[in-house]
């Protein structure tokens, strides 16, 4: 990695370090170490969430026009004043706002530094620069959680507004180290700029014209819906109601599906890297359909309580082995079905749709999970084998580099090598393909 992409990944590391110390207590602290009670806590929530989806439609044409550098400074001030307020809250009012200002500036972060990530990478690096980044932002959280239960102690609020106050820490530390970082010039595509010289277009339209986007977009929602959307929800749910396994084993099955993405990630980069990205995706969705299985045992196959719990960590063990497939062929194929001139836009789409998914998931995952066992197992065994049907449809709308980068024959800094169907392609100068590239380029 180059230097400019070197202090983006360790930026984005601790900032997730300082996520982890919060994520895990943010319920608690509102409910009883601030006793605000439970429906306040679920507001504070809640709000977390809904502000990534207010400001997420926003974000991507800032990034385009600003750049992502400001946008991810500004965006970690933010980040860093909410988590203070929110550690010195005391009060409804003030918990709400705070948790809104925090929401609104960690949900801002993900589409600037991926797009970051895309200008400091090269089409023959991506792939590796998001399985890394992916890589340190869960052994940041893991790291982050555990140090953070050594330190929280539920009958002294201090405790907790130190918890805040690092995480604040940390965001000010990516806004300084990001400030360090010599962006390089976005990729210019010549087939960006039409002949008139009238500027490219850009905008909603454009990405709802593009079908392989939609359809990745589609398949996203089914993903994040599937899989986080459940992890502390209905999942969690369905295994202290169904399976009988201790709450506290939920968080060892929480460290094993972070384990299992640490240990497995670059194992995983070196065996899916030269393949197929849509067929990759394909996989996750069979091998998610037999953790689900394997959950369905743990809750409704009357064996031992022991065999229960094995079988509920086995599960997110499984999601953590599909998560690690997941990193290096989903973020970069948002990068590479971009417009030079829409990474930000198509990065921040993107990020809404998982959004979406997060505030759908636990709606709909949570009350089944507690109380419709079986019909939960079997729907979430259906849209995983979903996940593999809409893989394999969005394999048809790719060209062969978008699908398996691996196939150009020299490194680009290409972001894209297909717009909308809506507007031609013109192969960029200085990008060498192999002949069976060369022919889809020019059918296109």
């Amino acid at each position: 990695m180059g230097a400019a992409l070197r202090r983006i990944q360790l930026g984005s590391a601790l900032s997730a370090f300082g996520l982890g110390f919060t994520v895990p207590y943010l319920y608690v602290y509102v409910a009883q170490v601030r006793d605000l009670g439970a429906g306040t806590a679920g507001v504070v929530l809640a709000v977390f969430a809904m502000a990534a989806l207010a400001v997420l439609p926003f974000t991507g044409r800032a990034i385009d026009r600003r750049g992502p550098l400001p946008v991810l400074i500004v965006a970690a001030l933010a980040a860093a004043v909410g988590a203070c307020a929110l550690g010195f809250s005391n009060g409804v009012t003030s918990a709400v706002l705070s948790a809104a200002v925090l929401g609104a500036g960690t949900a801002v972060m993900q589409p600037a530094l991926a797009t970051m990530l895309v200008w400091c990478s090269s089409a023959a690096t991506r792939t590796r620069a998001f399985a890394m980044q992916f890589f340190l932002q869960n052994l940041g959280l893991g790291i982050g959680g555990l140090v953070g239960g050594q330190l929280v102690d539920v009958n002294r609020p201090s405790s907790f507004t130190l918890l805040f106050l690092i995480e604040a820490g940390m965001f000010l530390v990516l806004g300084a180290v990001a400030a360090t970082v010599r962006m390089p010039r976005a990729p210019s595509l010549p087939h960006t700029v039409p002949a008139d010289g009238t500027a490219p277009k850009a905008g909603l339209r454009v990405l709802l014209s593009h079908r392989a986007m939609v359809q990745l977009c589609v398949l996203g929602f089914v993903i994040f819906f599937a899989c986080y959307g459940q992890f502390e929800s209905g999942l969690a749910a369905y295994g202290t109601e169904a399976a009988g396994i201790d709450p506290s084993t939920l968080g060892i099955a929480l460290a094993a599906n972070t384990a299992v993405i640490v240990v497995a990630q670059f194992v995983v980069l070196r065996l899916v890297e030269r393949r197929s990205r849509s067929r990759v995706i394909a996989w996750v969705g069979v091998i998610w359909a037999f953790a689900w299985i394997v959950a369905g045992y743990a809750g409704l196959g009357h064996g031992s309580q022991t065999m229960a719990t094995a079988a509920m960590i086995s599960t997110y063990a499984l999601f953590g082995l599909g998560e690690a497939m997941l990193s290096p062929t989903v973020a970069p194929l948002v990068a590479d079905l971009a417009p030079e001139a829409m990474v930000g836009q198509y990065n921040s789409a993107f990020a809404l749709v998982k959004q979406l998914a997060l505030a759908v998931g636990p709606a709909v995952g949570g009350p089944m999970g507690a109380s419709l066992h079986g019909p939960y197992i079997v729907t979430f065994v259906l849209f995983s084998l979903g996940i593999t049907v809409l893989a394999l449809k969005l394999g048809r709308q790719l060209t062969p580099v978008q699908d398996r980068p691996s196939l150009a024959a020299v490194p680009s800094r290409v972001v894209a090598v297909s717009l909308p169907e809506s507007e031609p392609v013109v192969a960029p100068a200085g990008v060498h393909l192999d002949t069976a590239v060369q022919g889809e380029t020019a059918l296109r």
